[in-house]
């Protein structure tokens, strides 16, 4: 069973300290009257008899000062710190570096090592997500935490790596947590990871046999144009659980009357492109919502994360039953293995599953489309600005002419705009937006636009070239308060699941604030 938030850091909060090895907080010297002036870096040196070897690595690899100040951004830095003991076994296992002289020896691997264990925000844990940190590390990468809850103990583990040992060291510029293992960062794709994991062997065969290696086997830190993948895996045991011991036994219950298994009608091909998502999503991402996420299969896979458990094509197969006494229980979905899960690669997030997992058709939900899909954007999402998209060539699903374009976020104010962010543009501008595969059927089409500016365009929208709307004139409609309106463009009968062109055209020049696109079945 899942635990929500709330319930897993309740339990946590149980357990103050976690045995998990004789590691203690180093006394703290500095007094109470010196608290407002004692950093992380200062916590370090008072206790630099335990953690002399990460304090030569971050000194070396010039972060000392940065964790000797405030945040610029005034949210604090959260360490996670590995001891003297904690290094060296990570020297141990490491095959480029012999010893610590030679981390040191390597400016350029010491700073991004010591950048890697120090998130851009302080973190307390009850604040900790189940998925990955809202914010990266100083060295731009993400990091994700894991809950596990065994029979006598609970904790927090860091990138399915680090358990914490000691949490909450509150110092005046964030927070320190104690690990029990230094952080290896990670360079591997999702593809790498099944080769370098045992026990994923048959997945992995399947994602061989179908050629479809190539769109998990993608390092989107590399090439920032990349959209990131999400992976849900059954591991061998699942498999086997259910009489699959090889890829052959997965072809013959899958395809066993079409071996042509790189064909992208193939039943066996598109068994696996439905294990794959587009986006990078964590277990928090699916908490509290129901919705159909997009595959590379032909049809979309539903997640429904309103309940206790989150449950995969719920309502769709009777999986199991529960008699106790005169009751019955119906298992009608597949779940998670949570404490596996959450696994963060180069490609996006790898999570795994407790049942073969077959295609099934969705039903229709409310689709809200808000240009999630541009890693540019993304980007743009961390931090308060308004950013001009220079490079056309830099955004993937958003086209445009005529007019610059930019995005701006607004971060935390009070506006009516959905997510606080939208697209601006302004002319005689022509703008579309290639959204995701969504599922045949009919529906209510919502256009999100600021609707209270003389200023504003008066705008139709199409969309696959067929006009949706009538005169939609955005310079009324609004007010001060609520700015940002929700338009009912009308109705749109989609023949097929595919994703589909938005385009907005203006009648009447002038400034056009997109803020998504939404579709409501009828």
């Amino acid at each position: 069973m899942i635990f929500n938030m709330k319930k897993i850091i309740y339990i946590l909060s149980l357990f103050v300290v976690v045995v998990l090895s004789s590691c203690q907080e180093p006394e703290r010297v500095a007094g109470f009257e010196d608290a407002e002036q004692f950093t992380i870096y200062n916590y370090l040196m008072e206790n630099k008899e335990n953690f002399s070897s990460f304090i030569s690595i971050l000194e070396k690899g010039g972060i000392d000062k940065t964790l000797s100040a405030y945040n610029p951004d005034g949210v604090g830095y959260t360490l996670f710190l590995p001891d003297n003991n904690a290094v060296n076994d990570f020297i141990s296992k490491n095959e480029q570096f012999n010893s610590l002289e030679a981390i040191l020896s390597n400016v350029e691997y010491a700073a991004a090592f010591s950048r890697y264990h120090v998130v851009n925000m302080g973190v307390h844990t009850n604040d900790f997500p189940f998925g990955a940190f809202s914010e990266p590390t100083l060295s731009n990468d993400f990091l994700t935490v894991s809950f596990v809850i065994e029979t006598d103990t609970s904790y927090y583990k860091i990138n399915n790596q680090a358990a914490v040992i000691y949490p909450n060291i509150e110092v005046s510029n964030g927070y320190v947590h104690l690990i029990q293992t230094a952080l290896q960062p990670v360079t591997f794709t999702s593809y790498e990871w099944l080769g370098l994991n045992t026990g994923y062997s048959i997945f992995k065969a399947a994602i061989d046999v179908t050629g479809l290696q190539s769109i998990v086997d993608i390092n989107i830190k590399e090439d920032e144009n990349l959209q990131p993948v999400t992976m849900l895996i059954e591991p061998d045991a699942i498999f086997q659980k259910f009489g699959v011991n090889s890829v052959n036994d997965l072809a013959n219950l899958i395809s066993p009357d079409n071996s042509d298994y790189t064909n992208t009608t193939n039943p066996l091909y598109n068994f696996v492109a439905y294990h794959v998502l587009t986006g990078s999503m964590f277990i928090d991402n699916f908490e509290g919502v129901s919705s159909n996420y997009t595959t590379f299969s032909e049809i979309p896979l539903n997640i429904n994360g309103n309940g206790i458990d989150l449950a995969i094509n719920k309502g769709k197969e009777i999986y199991d039953t529960i008699i106790v006494q005169t009751d019955s229980t119906f298992i009608d979905y597949i779940g998670f293995l949570y404490d596996e899960s959450n696994v963060l690669t180069q490609s996006g997030a790898i999570h795994f599953i407790d049942r073969i997992m077959k295609q099934q058709t969705p039903s229709r939900s409310i689709k809200t489309y808000e240009f999630w899909e541009e890693p540019l954007i993304t980007g743009f999402r961390r931090e308060i600005g308004t950013y001009l998209i220079e490079d056309k060539q830099s955004l993937n699903s958003i086209k445009w002419s005529g007019a610059d374009l930019f995005f701006v976020e607004l971060g935390e104010q009070n506006t009516s705009a959905w997510g606080n962010d939208y697209l601006e543009i302004e002319g005689d501008f022509i703008i579309s937006y290639e959204i995701p595969k969504i599922i045949q059927g009919k529906y209510e089409v919502f256009l999100g636009a600021e609707a209270f500016n003389s200023r504003n365009a008066l705008v139709e929208v199409f969309i696959d070239d067929k006009k949706v709307s009538g005169l939609v004139d955005l310079s009324i409609g609004g007010s001060s308060n609520y700015p940002f309106q929700s338009i009912l463009l009308g109705t749109i009968d989609f023949q097929r699941y595919d994703s589909h062109k938005v385009e907005i055209r203006p009648l009447i020049p002038g400034r056009f604030l997109w803020d998504y696109i939404r579709f409501e079945p009828i």
